[in-house]
Formats: C-alpha cells, structure tokens, sequence
C-alpha cells in the first residue's frame, strides 16, 4: 500500500465532515413515507365523501377516517413497507404498500360488521375511499422516490473498508481504516482490544474486512458479534460460516454477519423497552429509595456500584447494580463470582441479591438505551467458567453481543444463573443467548418478561 494512498481513520473522518449516519437519514425517510401514506388514505377518505356527498366528521366519514389507516400502518410496519428494499424498489414498494391496504380493508370489513355498522349504507363509501386511498398511495410513493434520491445521494448505507493487510492496492472508499496504523487486531482473548474495535465499527451498516487468511476466522467471530453486515473480501474460498455473497473491487466477499434485527424491529425493541420501563420505575420509586436509605445506612461508600461490562457490538458500558458488597472488598473485575457464605456481601446485600433487588438500577440501563429489558446477560470483565475466561471457553462468546445485554434472558428463565463453577455453565448459557439471538421476535421478548416473575427468587441467587 503506497504512502499517496494513506488509509484514513472513518471516526475522525465521520466527526471532522460532521455528516448524519445514513441510518439517521433512513430512519427519517421511513417516518416521511409513513406521514405521505396516512396522507393518501385520509385524502382518499376526503375524496369519498365529495363524490357522494357526505361529510368527514359524520360517523360515517369518522368510521372511514378513524378505522383504515391505523389498520393499515400496523399492517405495513409489519410486512416491511418502511424498510431498506422499499427505498431501493419502486415496484417492491408499491406492492407491500397494496398488499398492506387489502389485508386491511378486509380486517375493516370484519370490524364493520361485527360492531354492526350498517353494511349496505357504508359499502360504496367504503369501496371509493379505499380506492382513492390505494392511488393515492400509488402516486405518493412513486412521487416519494425522487425526493429519497436527494437524500440519499446514491448510497442509502454507511460501509467501513477495514484493512488489515500490507499489500491492499484497491479503492478506498469514503470510510476506510488502516488496522495496523492503528494498531487494531483481532485478539480474541483481549476484551480492552475487541472493544477498541466495536468502537471503530460502531455506526456503520455494512462492514468489509480485507485481511490475510489466517486471520480471517478471528475477523469473522468479531463481525457476528458486532451488530452489522461484516463481510470477508474472497480470494478463495474458506469455510467461515458465511451467510451470503457480495462484490467489492472486483472480489468476491463472504457476508459473515448481518445485525440480527433490522431498522424496523430495533425500533419495536425499543418501544417495548420504554412503554414497560417507565412505568415500573415509577411505580418501583418508594422502592429503590428504601433501598438506598437502607444501603447507606448499614455501610458507607456509593450507593449505586458500576462496573464495565461488554455491550451490544462488544462495545463496554457502565452497569449499575444497587452496591450489595462492602465497598473496600467490591470487585471491580468480576474476576471473584459471589458464593453462597460470601463474607463480602453485607446484610442488605444478602436480601436484595437474593429477591434480584439488586439488579433494578439496571432499569435506568435501558432507559438511557445501554440494555435492553430482554438480551444476554452482560458478564463481568473477569468472570471464569472454572479457571478460564468466557472468551477462552468457547470463541462464541464474542458474538452474542450482537443484541444489547438484557436484565433478563432466555438463558436465566432456564435457569442458568449463578456462579460459573465448570464450563459447562458457560456453554449452557451461551447455547441459550445464541437461540435467542438467532430467533428474535417481539413475542418472545413478552414471553420471556412474564416467566421471569417466576424466577425472580431462585436457589442460584447469593
């Protein structure tokens, strides 16, 4: 690689040219294109009721208005009318669009008739709204093109080339590092070093590594865990558990890692979070201020106990916990799990531990969007399955940080919780997060919270 064609550092780039992430800017196409649909079924309403003169605000008109676009918007949030493919497809657009509309006109019909509104007065109505509803969409959405274009300037992705390879003479897009320039590696066993990384990657879509063979398997375990499309530039083939295939600079690349959930259902995630956190820190108040008092008063030092842990993208954050340990014997580490006669842990630190108290101050976590209410258990830096560190354990580890840590999981309404005395502690939960990850759905996430009241209390907690 020639010195004229110095590599350029894609987070320094991103901050010196101050340019909005290109999800940022999908992210308001999407709500724009949201904002045109509801548009052109409420005009198709207005429509219907000038052709066959009645008003909008009589309860014929309000059953027209009020019924079909809140049916219909649940139905195309569902079926990926705002998503990726939508912006880079016309015809895809148009038809999750219709199809979003019919299957909704359908479910109106229903709800017409089992709330006995009178069918025969409402039907051609109801017809010509929905069909001036349906152009309107039509015409919106084809119109809608031309101003995304704009937007997106031909790209609609941010990609990050990571080089970490001394004889790279391709093209260098926009976002390029030089690994070994900045002294990034794919260590496995240095979690200071993963982070570092997860940092580089952090706000890119699709990440492209281009690297020598004997490093391309340590690259791919970091890019399944890193919360985006990794890929691996192909010189020939390898077994990496690829996922697809792709082109850049006229090689082939393995897709390795694709961010398990999309844009779309990030967005539900985080809903889900905040409609349940809210209300519970709420209601939980006089709570975690009868615990505070108690906790200051039976030991000094800080109430709340923060401690790094590994986060979405294997990127570290701050956990807080309600402190349950004295604090000149706190482990900053991890590196000593609590057992059963622990001489560490205080009174009140026995009891919350043991009813999961302790673990509500995570409940902020999710608020500020470090965690999740459901995802992977965050570990202590200096955990130990027996005498070894997760991450030695099994290479996996690494990649179920692709989800934001939870405060509750799959893992622990199995029951794996506690100290990791062997291995197969580990492996048990890793088996757990892993499911999880690979079959995300908003059900389960609801699933999980109900059956983790059951398990708040456990023989494993100390």
């Amino acid at each position: 690689m020639t010195d004229s064609r110095a590599l350029v550092n894609a987070r320094n780039m991103a901050r010196q040219t101050r340019m909005v992430s290109k999800q940022t800017v999908r992210l308001f196409l999407y709500t724009e294109l949201l904002l045109l649909d509801l548009v052109a079924l409420l005009l198709g309403c207005v429509l219907a009721g000038r052709l066959l003169h009645f008003p909008v605000t009589s309860p014929l008109g309000l059953h027209l208005g009020y019924v079909l676009p809140p049916l219909y918007i649940l139905l195309a949030l569902n079926n990926g009318s705002y998503s990726l493919q939508v912006l880079k497809d016309d015809t895809e657009s148009l038809r999750r669009a219709l199809a979003a509309l019919s299957v909704s006109m359908l479910i109106a019909l229903l709800l017409f008739y089992f709330s006995k509104v009178d069918i025969t007065t409402t039907r051609l109505p109801f017809f010509v709204s929905v069909m001036g509803g349906g152009a309107f969409l039509a015409v919106g959405r084809f119109a809608f093109r031309y101003h995304a274009r704009t937007q997106h300037q031909g790209a609609l992705i941010d990609e990050l080339l990571l080089v970490d390879h001394d004889d790279y003479d391709g093209p260098l897009p926009r976002y390029t590092i030089n690994a070994r320039a900045e002294q990034l590696t794919p260590d496995l066993r240095s979690p200071d070093m993963i982070g570092r990384v997860a940092n580089y990657m952090n706000g890119f879509d699709r990440v492209i590594i281009y690297c020598p063979v004997e490093r391309q398997h340590a690259w791919s375990l970091i890019l399944k865990g890193a919360n985006v499309q990794g890929e691996i530039v192909l010189e020939r083939p390898f077994s990496l558990d690829p996922i697809g295939l792709n082109r850049f600079d006229g090689h082939d690349t393995l897709i390795v890692s694709r961010g398990p959930l999309n844009l779309q259902n990030r967005a539900k995630k985080r809903i889900l979070d905040l409609i349940c956190t809210i209300p519970v820190i709420i209601m939980l108040l006089p709570l975690l201020v009868t615990v505070a008092i108690l906790i200051k008063l039976e030991t000094k030092g800080p109430v709340i106990f923060r401690q790094q842990r590994v986060g979405r993208g294997n990127r570290m954050f701050a956990i807080m916990k309600f402190r349950s340990m004295r604090v000149e014997m706190t482990d900053a580490t991890g590196s000593r799990s609590a057992s059963r006669d622990d001489d560490r842990i205080t009174k009140v630190g026995r009891f919350i531990r043991a009813t999961s108290i302790d673990e509500l101050p995570q409940l902020f976590n999710v608020l500020i969007g470090d965690m999740s209410l459901v995802g992977p258990r965050p570990h202590a830096l200096g955990s130990l399955a027996g005498d070894s560190s997760f991450w030695d354990v099994n290479e996996q580890y690494w990649v179920r940080h692709a989800l934001k840590p939870g405060i509750t999981g799959l893992a622990q309404i199995r029951g794996f919780r506690g100290a990791t005395i062997h291995a197969e502690d580990l492996e048990n939960r890793l088996r757990a997060d892993l499911e999880y990850l690979n079959g995300w759905r908003l059900w389960r996430d609801l699933s999980i919270l109900m059956a983790t009241v059951k398990v708040v209390v456990h023989k494993n907690a100390y």
